[in-house]
């Protein structure tokens, strides 16, 4: 899929740029091979940051898990997952990896979250009895895996303070408000197609005071004006961030964890998952750069927005799209697109703003889908794939409708 998503793009730019050579602009050529090598020198600057990140939240999250925090977690969701998933048993290992997967992917550590959630996936597996189909756990697990439900997302914050942004996390609470969309959308999906009963008691006391307070806090955000949301997100964004460092270390210390030691070691492999991501960078960007400097993707966003025109819509969220449409196929090409946007356009302009915001409120599903089930040798996924995209679809739109509340 990677590959022939990645070919296309070179095999379209081609064919963008011999039509515009046709038609008298002899420089395309020119400015498609200079966009190679600069987004190639913008790969490794990412990537010099990126670093930073993964090193810096994967140790923090090592002092969570040395501390207990992880474990009580997993407990405390153990009701919940006792209903939703009545296939796995109350202890499995599978429910602590999937409750760390959960909680890298509530950081924003995509990256990060993959390993977690394939030694979760492979958990579920051995509950499986049919082993090239897809259970009804390991499907609401992916779904759920796909929602992509971010409370903190560190990456988005570390790509808009890379590309210059005052303030990165000014989409704190956008973010939060869609990604909240898309997982309750995929969770809606599963159950209804599984009959899961989500008025039974224990499942209500999970979900009511979630749907009261995300209720609640959004009746409070519809009183205020947009510089004041904006402000609002900066403020919350900043505090949760440096609270949640607080809590792990202290925490750590507490429980009597070597808090050095233990960040040094889960440092280290944020370092080494965070080299691996280069190559991976470098092949998205220069695609997206040669697919933008041979005006193909113009061409794309001017029909659109041609469309978004003809039924009277504002069409500044277009120059968003390409993050949203690449996504569901892969997170390196939107990745890509979203710091392309942000070069273009300006990190804190409207179409980066929303572009962020839908890098930070869905997944990666047709990735997902294909490494998670791949690596159990899952071969009939059932409904997997249309709940998945019902979750994708609502954070989008979500992700849309937000950024015009906060920023339009």
């Amino acid at each position: 899929m990677l590959n022939g998503l990645w070919l296309g793009f070179f095999v379209v730019a081609a064919i963008a740029g011999v039509t515009r050579w046709i038609g008298g602009d002899p420089g395309v050529w020119a400015a498609m091979v200079e966009s190679l090598f600069a987004m190639a020198k913008l790969s490794v600057e990412v990537m010099i940051l990126l670093f930073g990140t993964l090193t810096l939240w994967l140790g923090l999250l090592r002092i969570a898990e040395k501390a207990g925090l992880v474990d009580a977690l997993g407990r405390a969701l153990a009701p919940l997952f006792a209903r939703l998933m009545p296939e796995v048993p109350r202890g499995h290992p599978a429910l602590g990896l999937i409750t760390l997967n959960f909680a890298a992917n509530g950081l924003g550590l995509d990256n990060a979250a993959t390993p977690i959630g394939l030694k979760a996936m492979k958990a579920l597996q051995e509950l499986n009895p049919l082993p090239h189909t897809a259970s009804n756990a390991q499907i609401l697990f992916l779904v759920l895996n796909a929602s992509s439900l971010t409370l903190l997302p560190v990456s988005i914050f570390m790509y808009r303070a890379q590309q210059g942004a005052a303030d990165p996390t000014l989409v704190f609470l956008p973010i939060l408000l869609a990604t909240s969309a898309s997982t309750l959308v995929g969770l809606l999906s599963v159950a209804l197609v599984q009959r899961l009963k989500l008025w039974d008691p224990v499942v209500l006391a999970y979900l009511i005071p979630g749907a009261l307070l995300l209720g609640g806090f959004m009746a409070l955000l519809a009183g205020l004006s947009a510089t004041a949301l904006a402000s609002l997100s900066s403020l919350l964004g900043n505090l949760t961030l440096f609270s949640l460092i607080l809590l792990f270390l202290l925490l750590g210390s507490l429980k009597k964890v070597p808090v050095y030691e233990t960040f040094v070691d889960g440092a280290r492999e944020g370092f080494e998952v965070a080299k691996n991501l280069l190559p991976y960078l470098v092949a998205m960007l220069c695609a997206v750069g040669v697919l933008r400097s041979s005006g193909a993707l113009d061409v794309l966003l001017d029909g659109i927005r041609w469309c978004v025109e003809g039924l009277g819509w504002d069409t500044r969220f277009v120059e968003a799209l390409p993050t949203a449409l690449v996504k569901p196929f892969s997170g390196s090409a939107a990745r890509a697109m979203l710091i392309e946007t942000m070069q273009t356009h300006g990190v804190d302009s409207f179409p980066a703003l929303v572009a962020a915001t839908v890098q930070g409120s869905t997944e990666t599903t047709f990735y997902v889908l294909a490494v998670y089930f791949g690596a159990v040798g899952i071969q009939r996924a059932r409904h997997a794939v249309g709940c998945a995209l019902a979750a994708e679809l609502a954070g989008v739109l979500a992700a849309i409708g937000v950024c015009y509340w906060f920023f339009g």
